[in-house]
């Protein structure tokens, strides 16, 4: 019995140890940059398990049927979409009450877009973009909101284009999305309804009840106001056209023999596989949804796979002025730190070592910095009681080196080795 009774207090003690280790491995797991990395590593098995079954074949056959018309519709069609998507983000930040020009939210979302395609998880281009508005207005808070909603908003807009296509034009998951369709909106509606029921029972709290006001509000300002939701609404459904478009094309460079009818759904599929956070700059999810919608059609698992791969590289060409942006903005910064003017520069540099002067007199400021002093007296005293009241320089000048210069004048009214002044003295 003592040997029990001892075991007790041990396991009561270590339970709640162990529930502070896990919930401190959960906290670490669950940081942006252990996310990022869990993504990054997902992507890129998607692609090696796309590679090891289909080979690597279809990967160079699509990079092989780009020429260069693909590229310059590739290019004007990222042109189309990133002004709109501009355009969106400026009337979302102007919702809030932020003011973004159109040429400067073009150059920026022109960088994001590349640092999305060339950086792992897809999202960092975005978040460089809020923080950097957000800091050049002076308001972090509204800056991220604005790209939060922009953000939103277009997904909302694929959300609902992808459900009406998914459930009017043919597809390999048309049967299933008709079926799934009344009970994901019975569960929906339960959701909203348990959310609310909790909202109504909750103790109120005042800083819960400012971030969902905020929250709220700056989403009907920013999204669904009258001077906001038609723009939004508009630029919202020429950039959905404008990503299908391109997989329409790719399809077409890559020869799938479909009609853009039967392409359209697919590329819904794509698009809505390309918002999960499993990529390495967009590839991954996209690649593998696309090779099985095209095997579930009929239209060749690999073919899909060549389809997705041109998608891909015309998606990273249609960004690449956005290169362009960040090395025009880097060398703009750096040729306006190389033309600070000089007394900027000086103002900062450490002060030279004094060097000795023939004739003991201490050089004097440069000629420019010079203070201007009042002429000498016939006496060979001057004051601001003197004519002329300008403010005598010894008061910039060493005490040692203003006496080596006065005793150096030929007559001078300074007493030598505290002897009253006399006439040999002078």
């Amino acid at each position: 019995m003592s040997a029990r009774t001892a075991q007790a207090p041990t396991a009561a003690a270590s339970a709640p140890r162990t529930d502070r280790a896990s919930r401190g491995l959960l906290a670490r797991l669950n940081t942006p940059a252990v996310r990022t990395r869990l993504g990054t590593v997902a992507g890129v098995a998607i692609l090696v398990v796309l590679f090891w079954r289909l080979g690597t074949g279809v990967f160079l056959d699509g990079l092989r049927r780009i020429d260069a018309a693909t590229l310059l519709a590739a290019l004007a069609i990222g042109l189309l979409t990133t002004v709109f998507s501009a355009w969106r983000w400026a009337l979302v930040a102007r919702g809030l009450g932020v003011r973004l020009p159109l040429g400067a939210a073009v150059a920026d979302y022109y960088r994001a877009l590349f640092l999305n395609a060339a950086l792992p998880g897809g999202v960092l281009g975005d978040v460089h973009r809020a923080v950097r508005h957000g800091r050049s207005t002076g308001d972090l808070g509204r800056g991220v909101r604005a790209v939060v909603l922009e953000r939103t908003a277009g997904q909302l807009a694929l959300f609902a284009a992808g459900a009406v296509v998914l459930v009017t034009l043919p597809s390999p998951v048309r049967g299933e999305v008709r079926q799934a369709a009344p009970l994901v909106g019975l569960a929906a509606l339960g959701a909203c309804a348990v959310v609310l029921a909790l909202r109504m029972n909750r103790a109120p709290s005042r800083r819960r009840g400012r971030a969902w006001h905020g929250m709220w509000a700056g989403a009907r300002a920013g999204l669904c106001s009258r001077r906001t939701a038609p723009g939004v609404l508009l630029s919202s459904v020429v950039v959905l056209a404008g990503y299908v478009a391109m997989f329409v094309l790719a399809g077409q460079v890559a020869g799938a023999d479909a009609s853009v009818a039967e392409l359209v759904p697919l590329a819904v599929l794509a698009l809505l596989a390309m918002g999960l956070p499993l990529n390495v700059g967009g590839w991954g999810p996209r690649e593998g949804v696309t090779a099985w919608a095209f095997g579930a059609a009929g239209l060749g698992a690999g073919r899909g796979l060549t389809v997705a791969v041109v998608y891909g590289v015309l998606g990273l060409v249609a960004s690449l002025p956005g290169a362009v942006v960040l090395v025009a903005r880097w060398y703009a910064g750096v040729r306006a730190a190389a033309s600070r003017p000089a007394a900027d520069r000086a103002s900062v540099a450490p002060a030279a070592p004094s060097r000795p002067v023939p004739g003991g007199v201490a050089p004097g400021p440069p000629v420019g910095l010079r203070p201007r002093t009042r002429p000498q007296t016939p006496d060979g005293l001057g004051g601001p009681g003197g004519p002329g009241g300008e403010v005598s320089s010894e008061k910039y000048v060493p005490k040692e080196s203003a006496r080596l210069a006065r005793s150096s004048l030929p007559f001078s009214a300074e007493p030598r080795e505290g002897r009253p002044m006399t006439p040999e003295s002078v």
